[in-house]
């Protein structure tokens, strides 16, 4: 079967490997419908390998070359003898997450910080961007007729956005700063009005902040601009945002965030940051704000994102700027989202 699989540093393969052969008891088979390509795996490719194991995986002894994708939907094509939650012609969304359901967060319900966590299509034998792919079967999630593949393959940027937003504990009527647009913003900003919540947006990049603007979400501000924070606070009656979600992983704003968050509000840290930020610490005794960190998603959500997405209220599918073949995986995928001046937001991989 074709697959596209990571080797190292810019070498991604679309190559035939071995297709599946036997499965476990609580196992299922899948022919991917549509992949997304994930920030995740654009550092992977611009500088890794970094969470792709070079060295056997303690959970599964997974290690390079693997086969990449792990934002797909699928149609289920064999299961186990002792799946029940799932048949052979369902269409499926995917949680990638893979863990030992034994260590101190897994009894705890918080799956998602297992210490030994595994990820279909970054640590395990299989991926999303391939033929075929065998998954476990927690990690599925039937779709209902109202949700198209598409955005099922959505579901699991959508449910990264989610928490982030849910970490801020806001009511309906309460304003949420959205820093970065990337697809995570995005969500972020499209689950938030979802929710009731008023949006800003902030962003530098020209396209993206264009980008936002056609998604009509709520006020657009450019960080860079030195009226920027005051115009923030003239929007929120002067007394700031009740939180702020800060999707870039970008120190100016994080800053930003604590700058512009009312006293007692939230700060919400769900872009990854690849080195140090300097911030100030007597900010956030002054304001008593709360600085939350926020890691994945719980392993259970796909049930109420899948919901929200089939009302509606949560079009996923607005992110989406590109659907292209897996044979284009390199030029039309990686290397176009890499390019700082290109316009593109979410590339979706058809196999």
């Amino acid at each position: 079967m074709k697959a596209a699989v990571y080797y190292g540093e810019h070498d991604i393969r679309v190559e035939t490997v071995e297709e599946p052969s036997a499965l476990g008891s609580r196992q299922l088979l899948l022919r991917p419908e549509w992949c997304g390509i994930c920030g995740t795996d654009l550092h992977e490719f611009a500088e890794g390998p970094i969470v792709i194991p070079s060295e056997p995986h303690a959970l599964n002894g997974s290690v390079l070359p693997q086969i990449l994708g792990h934002e797909f939907s699928a149609e289920v094509v064999e299961v186990g003898d002792e799946v029940e939650n799932a048949a052979p012609g369902d269409r499926v969304s995917i949680m990638p997450l893979i863990v030992c359901g034994h260590c101190e967060y897994c009894v705890r319900g918080l799956n998602h910080l297992c210490v030994k966590m595994a990820c279909t299509g970054l640590s395990s034998e299989w991926g999303g961007i391939s033929g075929l792919a065998v998954v476990e079967d927690y990690q599925v999630a039937k779709l209902p007729d109202s949700v198209s593949d598409l955005q099922g393959a959505l579901i699991e940027p959508a449910a990264v956005a989610a928490y982030g937003v849910d970490r801020a504990a806001l009511d309906g009527g309460q304003t949420a700063l959205i820093t970065g647009i990337g697809p995570i913003g995005a969500l972020a900003a499209l689950y938030a009005v979802a929710c009731g919540l008023d949006v800003i947006i902030a962003e530098p990049n020209p396209n993206r902040a264009a980008f936002a603007e056609r998604l009509d979400l709520g006020a657009v501000v450019d960080p860079r601009d030195e009226a920027t924070t005051d115009l923030i606070f003239e929007l929120t009656g002067g007394i700031g945002v009740d939180a702020t979600i800060e999707c870039s992983g970008n120190a100016n704003a994080l800053n930003l965030g604590i700058e512009v968050t009312r006293s007692r509000g939230a700060v919400v840290q769900t872009g990854l940051h690849t080195g140090p930020a300097s911030i100030e610490p007597m900010q956030i005794s002054l304001k008593d704000l709360s600085i939350i960190g926020t890691w994945c998603y719980p392993i259970y959500d796909w049930p109420r994102i899948i919901g929200l997405v089939a009302s509606g209220r949560f079009p996923v599918e607005k992110i989406v700027s590109s659907q292209i073949d897996s044979e284009d995986i390199v030029t039309a995928g990686f290397e176009a989202l890499l390019d700082p001046e290109g316009d593109e937001m979410k590339v979706l991989v058809s196999v």
